[in-house]
This record gives C-alpha cells, sequence and structure tokens, in this order.
C-alpha cells in the first residue's frame, strides 16, 4: 500500500517550496536586479571592461584587447609586456642600438647570411641569450602578419619620449626642427612606414597623440626597417595643444589634406622650423587640427587616384622638405 503524500511535499525532493513554513527562505529570495552587461566577466561587453583597464593600467601600451580583424594564426601567449621584433634589418637595427633586449631567437636551420653573423655577435658581446628554435614556433611569436625571416628579438615596451624635451634637444644642437606629428593614424604598419621616412629624411622625431593613434608595436617595428631604433617617438596628451605650444616657440604647423590651400611644390615654409601634421587616410585631419595649422598643404596627383595613404604621404612631404632645404643650404 502506498503512503500518503507529505502534504507540500515535492516530488524528487528538489528544495524548499510554498509551505515549508519559512525553513530556507533565504534560498526563495530573488537575486536582485540583473547586473550590467559590462559588470559580468563572461560577458562581451564585461571583457571589454576588463581589457581597457588593464590597458589603462598599462600606461596605455599596446592595444586594449580589440578585435584582430579576422581570422589569425595563434599568437604565443604573453605573460609579459614585452614585444617582439622580427625581421633581420629590424633585428639588427635594434640590436646595434643596445636596446636592453631580453632575447635572441633564431631558427633552426637558419641561412647565416652576415646580418645573423652580427646578430650572434652582439648577442655574444651584450650576453643576450640565444635560443634556437623551430620556424613554426618562430610563425606564432610573430603572428600572422610578421615575415621573421628566420629571426626574433624580445625588447621591452617602447619608451616614449616627451615633445617638449626634443624640441629643446634638436634647438640645443642649433638644428632646424623637422617633427611628424599623426592625427588619427591607427595602422601601426602606417606608423612604421612614417618613422621610416623621418629617418631616410632627416627628421627629428615622430609625434603622436595619446589617444586613437597606433603604438610602437612589433607591427610597427618590423615596418621600420629598424628606424625604430634610431628615431624618438613622442606623445603629446593633447595633440592640439602641443601644436599650439610648438607654435609660441617659432615651430611652423603644416597639415597635410587633399583640399589644402597651397601646393607641395609651392612650400615656401620648408627652411623654417617645421611640424608635419599627417591625419587618417579616411577622415584627414580633425577640425581643431586644421583650424591650429599655419598652412594646409596638398600634394598634387592624378585625377585618377584618389588619395595617398598616410605613410606614402608623409614620405613624400618629408622628401619635398628635405629637397629644399638641402637647395637653401648650397
Amino acid at each position: 500500500m502506498a503512503k500518503p503524500g507529505r502534504p507540500g511535499a515535492s516530488k524528487g525532493g528538489k528544495g524548499p517550496t510554498k509551505g515549508t513554513g519559512g525553513k530556507n527562505k533565504r534560498s526563495l529570495e530573488g537575486r536582485g536586479p540583473t547586473p550590467k552587461a559590462e559588470d559580468r566577466a563572461w560577458h562581451p561587453a564585461g571583457k571589454r571592461k576588463a581589457a581597457a583597464e588593464r590597458y589603462a593600467a598599462a600606461g596605455g601600451k599596446g592595444r586594449p584587447g580589440g578585435s584582430t580583424g579576422g581570422s589569425r594564426a595563434p599568437r604565443a601567449k604573453k605573460d609579459d609586456d614585452t614585444e617582439t621584433v622580427t625581421g633581420r634589418n629590424s633585428v639588427l637595427e635594434a640590436l646595434r642600438a643596445k636596446i636592453p633586449a631580453t632575447a635572441l631567437y633564431i631558427a633552426q636551420r637558419v641561412e647565416m647570411d652576415d646580418r645573423v653573423k652580427e646578430m650572434l655577435s652582439i648577442a655574444t658581446h651584450r650576453e643576450i641569450p640565444v635560443l634556437e628554435v623551430t620556424r613554426p614556433e618562430l610563425d606564432r611569436m610573430a603572428g600572422f602578419d610578421g615575415v621573421h625571416q628566420g629571426v626574433a628579438l624580445k625588447v621591452p615596451p617602447y619608451e616614449y619620449s616627451h615633445p617638449q624635451d626634443l624640441l629643446e634637444q634638436v634647438i640645443d644642437r642649433g638644428e632646424t626642427p623637422l617633427f611628424v606629428a599623426l592625427d588619427g593614424v591607427t595602422d601601426p604598419r602606417n606608423l612604421g612606414a612614417i618613422i621610416r621616412s623621418t629617418a631616410a629624411f632627416g627628421g627629428h622625431a615622430v609625434i603622436l597623440p595619446q589617444r586613437r593613434s597606433a603604438s610602437v608595436n612589433s607591427a610597427a617595428w618590423k615596418t621600420s626597417a629598424g628606424a625604430a631604433a634610431r628615431v624618438p617617438v613622442a606623445i603629446a596628451a593633447n595633440l592640439t595643444a602641443m601644436l599650439k605650444e610648438f607654435k609660441k616657440q617659432g615651430v611652423f604647423v603644416l597639415g597635410l589634406d587633399g583640399g589644402g590651400d597651397i601646393s607641395l611644390p609651392a612650400l615656401e615654409l620648408a627652411d623654417r622650423p617645421v611640424v608635419i601634421v599627417v591625419g587618417s587616410e579616411g577622415k584627414g585631419l580633425s577640425r581643431l587640427v586644421t583650424e591650429t595649422c599655419d598652412q594646409v598643404v596638398s600634394i598634387p596627383i592624378s585625377a585618377a587616384t584618389e588619395s595617398l595613404n598616410a605613410g606614402i604621404a608623409a614620405s613624400v612631404a618629408l622628401y619635398q622638405v628635405s629637397t629644399l632645404r638641402t637647395g637653401a643650404a648650397k
């Protein structure tokens, strides 16, 4: 004979329900309001918030956990803030510049040309550990778009300068300042190309805004072909305010824009202290920066070409300034 069911009992004993007389009352209470998306660690918004906090805690170095923009090969897990410089020219220039590297990686059975031999000589002299690794391991270190050429170098985070300090150093040396400032350039490869052009045409430094800008990471190192070891890069907390401060000290601000009122070949300020401002490829110069410029300069190009990217535009402008300065000096 089946036993009569106890009033209020639930089949299967799944816990307290109505009729328990208040026993385990806390377990019946609601959990309160639903937390915001950014406060839930597993939610994408929460992950973005955590990444932004880590980014701020690190002093704004690197990229705050954004999307990689497509399918990429897995990168080696980073448990520190070091950067990986890849490519024979970039690695050799970094070693020559005595950047405090922590390890030199050489692929197994790498082709021993003069550059690799010099790398090994410098590393041995400076007691930098030399590690032989497989090419797949170097592929992971370099990332999807990194061409390592069989070598990689671990270096500490890039140390940025202050724009005012760099200006004073150039003036103290009795040289005519030539700086390049970037306004909204977010591609590190464009940054690397501009650093390389700045070195090639006698520029003194590159200046980045603190926000919405590429940083000197491994991609910029690679594209600069090692010039990042020779050309200082500075951070301006507020680019417009920095440009205004430079103007007070006699530096002319030249903005590059397709709709500029001065054509580059007609530029008359090349022999003066100059900072060339390069805008993003899509939006160009921001309104406040444009209003701060002494002149907005355009590069004449074929009507069939819509525009030049930031790296090429900076190179053309630097070449023109360098040519005019050389001619004026003769």
